[in-house]
């Protein structure tokens, strides 16, 4: 099924308004101005999605910093005129919005500029650890950010992880069955052993799951010698942040996945101010 962003943006203006801004609606009409301002340095993300909302209540935005760009304390993002009780209704749907990806694409951008500065091959990606509702917006901050998506939902591809081995008792049974389907199949691993195994086995890409940089230099290690290095992609994952990214980076893996910089990364701040 087609996304459609614009659909999922007007739920998200009309949960905040519910039956209506009882306090916007005691101000006169009145036309105005308003510009949202950063209080922080950082890389905007998700403007034209504050535009679409300011649109819904026929408000006209400027965007003065595309998504992408950096931003310091104290300047405008976007600018914003139209009667001040529809400015006033929208202000904090965009700003939450606004915030949360800016947040997002700028933690996502510091971490990529960290790896790239130790290899430039590894990338990075984004996890499912995502707020509900808001999967395609915390995915596109990761794009925006220089890092990638990893999966939107889970028919994009097959991915066993531990529950479903715990399950199935038997990766050789699982892969199998996977191999029937034609899907691409990925597989979370525990320990080198299981690795080498699905590799083998001929899964195009292996999550190597808590594993120190150290075990993941063996693991390629003994994979290049076993000659299947160079048919499988490998994914490192787990307790993966600032402080030790470069470390993974360096081990060569094709991919690193951080579920932080969806699940608990914090908003920029911002605020709107009227001219």
């Amino acid at each position: 099924m087609l996304y459609q962003p614009n659909r999922e943006l007007k739920k998200f203006l009309d949960e905040d308004i519910g039956n209506g801004d009882i306090t916007s609606n005691l101000l006169d009409k009145k036309q105005i101005t308003a510009k949202i301002i950063s209080r922080e340095k950082a890389i905007v993300s998700g403007t034209n999605f504050a535009k679409q909302i300011f649109s819904l209540k026929n408000c006209k935005t400027k965007i003065v910093k595309k998504d992408g760009m950096k931003v310091q304390k104290n300047q405008v993002i976007l600018q914003v005129s139209g009667d001040v009780r529809a400015i006033l209704s929208c202000e904090r749907t965009a700003l939450n919005l606004l915030s949360r990806m800016s947040g997002i694409t700028t933690k996502t951008n510091q971490l990529c500029e960290l790896i790239k500065s130790v290899n430039s091959k590894t990338k990075l990606f984004a996890t499912r650890k995502t707020a509900p509702g808001l999967r395609y917006f915390d995915k596109k901050a990761v794009e925006i950010g220089g890092g990638s998506k990893h999966r939107m939902t889970l028919n994009d591809m097959i991915m066993f992880k531990d529950n479903h081995l715990a399950v199935e008792k038997s990766i050789s049974s699982l892969i199998g069955k996977a191999k029937k389907t034609g899907q691409k199949i990925e597989i979370e691993v525990e320990n080198q052993k299981d690795a080498i195994l699905a590799a083998t086995l001929g899964v195009e890409l292996i999550m190597l799951d808590n594993f120190s940089p150290k075990q993941i230099k063996s693991t390629l290690t003994n994979l290049k010698k076993l000659n299947l290095r160079k048919n499988v992609k490998i994914e490192a994952s787990g307790r993966i942040n600032e402080k030790n990214i470069k470390l993974y980076a360096k081990t060569g893996v094709d991919m690193i996945s951080v579920g932080e910089i969806t699940n608990s990364t914090k908003g920029i701040d911002l605020s709107l101010e009227i001219n």
